[in-house]
């Protein structure tokens, strides 16, 4: 039976928590999830690919989009701007696709004013100070970059009330914290409210 459009799910968490980790091991889990891919005008990382983890566009490119109300929400991070595209957020749920996302917090919260119906995840670490050491295994970055991570996830740590779920991404256990992710996705696909009358009526006849 199917409850409707599918449903927004946002990922989202100081940079470090394992967002990136954590959704590629659910969306191998949930083969139905669709991925919105972010558009941005930072450089590619190194194993980055182009329309897989990130539009990558030119400053000037990603300001026209804007001007044409080309992103659901955008936003501007440790000096580079990031963006979700519209059409392909609206054309992927209309068409019954669950999708899942993880933008900066910011992003986030900005995308539940645009869509209400988001499910909104803060992921964390067990321990703040596991932030930095991912950051600098990561090796992607400079330590002033990584300061300024951190600076950024200490504020971003304020706004966690504003979420549905909260998700500890425990050192060593990573397992654990993508169950709980598939959990809470599961959950939200059963919640009454998301069933018509109609398909109600199907299942008391039955």
């Amino acid at each position: 039976m199917k409850a409707g459009p599918g449903l927004l799910f946002v990922v989202s968490g100081p940079s470090g928590a394992g967002k990136d980790t954590l959704v590629e091991a659910l969306r191998e889990r949930m083969p139905r999830l669709r991925y919105s891919v972010s558009a941005t005008t930072r450089a590619p990382r190194a194993g980055e690919m182009e329309g897989e983890h990130y539009f990558f566009i030119t400053r000037a490119e990603f300001e026209r989009r804007m001007g044409e109300d080309g992103f659901l929400e955008s936003r501007e991070y440790n000096g580079n701007l990031y963006g979700t595209p519209r059409d392909y957020v609206e054309r992927t749920l209309a068409d019954g696709y669950d999708l899942i996302m993880k933008p900066e917090v910011n992003g986030a919260l900005r995308i539940k004013e645009a869509h209400p119906g988001a499910v909104l995840i803060f992921l964390v670490p067990d321990r703040f100070s596991n932030l930095r050491e991912r950051l600098l295994a990561r090796r992607t970055e400079t330590n002033e970059e990584i300061a300024s991570r951190l600076e950024i996830a200490h504020q971003e740590m304020k706004f966690i009330r504003n979420f549905d779920y909260i998700v500890v991404n425990e050192q060593g256990r990573s397992e654990d914290a993508i169950r709980d992710l598939q959990a809470i996705l599961q959950a939200e696909r059963f919640r009454i409210h998301r069933y018509g009358d109609d398909s109600l009526k199907n299942i008391e006849l039955t």
